[in-house]
């Protein structure tokens, strides 16, 4: 992915919000391209629960794939003054607590409702574990992660 082009993209969305980026900076983890913006007007670039963060990654990620046709913008995280940071390192201990309690138990246990977004990170988080296996189970709002113990 350019860098440039997603630089441009964030920085005309921001424009037309009348919004001001102060610094934009760019690292790679884990095969994921983090787009770390930072600032003074987050409240209303995150919103509630970080519904128009979510948001803004998607229309950036679309434009991108619009505009050059590529199909890695799905490894694209947009984040602001680490609000997803943060919640990606609660998802994290969410899920490890969730699969030490499964572990202890030997049995399935449910994650609250979320959306695909958190889920996939759970997923994510829990793919390497040999004795947990992790599945979405429900449908729309009520759709939740569920982490069943595996024997043996």
């Amino acid at each position: 992915m350019n860098q440039d082009t997603i630089t441009s993209i964030i920085h005309e969305i921001f424009t037309h919000a009348g919004c001001t980026v102060s610094t934009l900076e760019f690292s790679d983890e884990n095969g994921m391209l983090w787009c770390m913006i930072k600032t003074p007007d987050s409240r209303f670039m995150i919103g509630r629960d970080g519904e128009t963060l979510r948001s803004l990654n998607h229309i950036v990620r679309k434009i991108i794939e619009k505009t050059s046709g590529e199909e890695q913008s799905a490894k694209l995280f947009i984040d602001i003054n680490e609000y997803q940071k943060k919640r990606f390192d609660n998802l994290k201990t969410i899920a490890h607590m969730m699969a030490e309690r499964a572990r202890y138990f030997k049995s399935n246990i449910e994650v609250d409702p979320m959306p695909a977004f958190e889920r996939r990170i759970i997923h994510m988080f829990l793919e390497g574990a040999k004795d947990i296996k992790t599945e979405s189970e429900g449908s729309g709002q009520n759709r939740r992660v569920v982490i069943k113990y595996i024997e043996g």
